[in-house]
């Protein structure tokens, strides 16, 4: 029997391992996961549900929740800002439902402070060859973005050892599986069965 308490997951990797791929298939083979949902100042492009994609607020609005102490982490990329909103987490988490929470390094930092029961996975790529390719593939930055962006992943894979597991993306649906089995693992450790065997043993 899977314990009752929610579980909160952080999911990091550098820009182009992966993550998103990941993610959308361990949602889909689990639909008892629930993906965190970040707030955004950006406009809403085609196709996007707010609630569902991004909580869209505006620039005020993000502000006056900072403030209030509604976001758990945030950070400014270019004109816009990203977030995570407290709320939502607490509520999956009360209601027993395991959380991920896709979030870059920094952000991670912030959030075991909150939360230091959280369990953190590490995505990693098998090389940063590899990496360099996967994002060249990909056809979205120029070379001088490209370069920032290899640069940040060396930062963060060297930070990889804060992480609690690390996954190494070479093969996808390897990885998806590795990684769901991590969480799968996590529901029956000693401490999150504790309740459950104390049950067993009032019943003896």
């Amino acid at each position: 029997m899977q314990n009752n308490e929610g579980m909160l997951v952080l999911f990091s990797g550098p820009s182009g391992v992966g993550k998103d791929t990941v993610l959308d298939i361990i949602l889909d083979k689990d639909e008892r996961l629930q993906r965190s949902v970040s707030l955004t100042t950006r406009e809403k492009r085609c196709g996007e549900v707010d609630g569902e994609d991004y909580y869209f607020v505006t620039k005020d609005e993000f502000h006056t929740m900072i403030q209030n102490g509604q976001v758990l982490e945030y950070a400014q990329y270019g004109e816009n800002i990203y977030g995570t909103p407290k709320a939502p987490v607490d509520k999956w988490l009360k209601e027993g439902k395991t959380v991920i929470l896709k979030i870059e390094v920094k952000g991670a930092q912030k959030i075991r402070e909150i939360y230091p029961d959280a369990v953190s996975i590490f995505l990693m790529p098998p090389s940063m060859k590899v990496l360099e390719e996967r994002i060249r593939i990909r056809g979205t930055e120029d070379e001088a973005d490209i370069e920032r962006r290899l640069e940040i992943a060396k930062n963060e894979v060297m930070r990889s050892a804060d992480y609690d597991f690390v996954v190494v993306n070479d093969n996808l649906e390897t990885a998806s599986n590795n990684v769901l089995g991590i969480i799968k693992a996590l529901n029956f450790t000693y401490k999150r069965m504790n309740k459950k065997i104390s049950e067993v043993i009032e019943n003896v």
